[in-house]
């Protein structure tokens, strides 16, 4: 059940806000903003500051949103992400004790793979779909469709150099939905602390994906 409405959320907003910050407050600032722009899928790396409390904070102001934890390397931070509430886990490897420790406790678990192996070997440990990283790095959209014929049957989610420019594109290669991390939140934006325009540029984003459904 809990995987069959991961995949639903990733078919309607088709694209992740990745949150990686080094500050709680400034944290919390960039989920509002992508929020406010109709992002409804917030992931808070493990390597930000204070990612439990952040998570949990955004919990409760951002309700209507599915928030959840990235950049999961090991038990402990497993256990700590799922108590403070994550919603779903992401890990840039895939270590079939991590993915097992997230079905226990019923919550979508997106192992990161690049080979055709990796990528099976995933699924088969019981993911519930599976990061594709770093895209870029194997040709972007190109590779991704490249795997379609084999391995069409798996969700994946490309992640690592995916911006607004090629999104769509990894979409239509075949991508159940696309992780972008700084391209959403350009440098001089947040320098500027112009949450408004990182909230249009969300909006425009999942406006392009979306179109794709149509």
């Amino acid at each position: 059940m809990y995987k069959q409405r991961w995949l639903d959320l990733l078919h309607h907003y088709r694209a992740i806000a990745v949150i990686r910050s080094p500050d709680l407050k400034l944290g919390m600032q960039l989920a509002h903003a992508v929020a406010q722009g109709g992002m409804g899928l917030i992931e808070i790396t493990w390597n930000s500051d204070r990612p439990a409390d952040l998570i949990a904070l955004l919990r409760q102001q951002l309700p209507h949103c599915t928030i959840g934890a990235g950049t999961v390397l090991t038990s402990d931070q497993m256990q700590d992400a799922i108590a403070c509430g994550a919603e779903f886990l992401f890990s840039p490897h895939t270590h079939p004790p991590l993915i097992e420790q997230a079905i226990k406790a019923h919550i979508p678990i997106i192992p990161g793979a690049l080979t055709p192996t990796e990528i099976v070997s995933a699924w088969q440990a019981g993911a519930s779909s599976v990061k594709v990283f770093p895209i870029q790095a194997l040709g972007g959209s190109h590779y991704l469709k490249s795997l379609q014929g084999p391995l069409g049957h798996i969700p994946l989610i490309p992640t690592g150099g995916v911006t607004p420019n090629n999104a769509l594109d990894l979409i239509k290669a075949g991508a159940i939905g696309v992780g972008l991390s700084t391209q959403l939140f350009p440098p001089s934006l947040v320098k500027a602390q112009n949450w408004q325009a990182i909230s249009e540029n969300s909006h425009r984003l999942l406006a392009q994906l979306r179109m794709d459904d149509r």
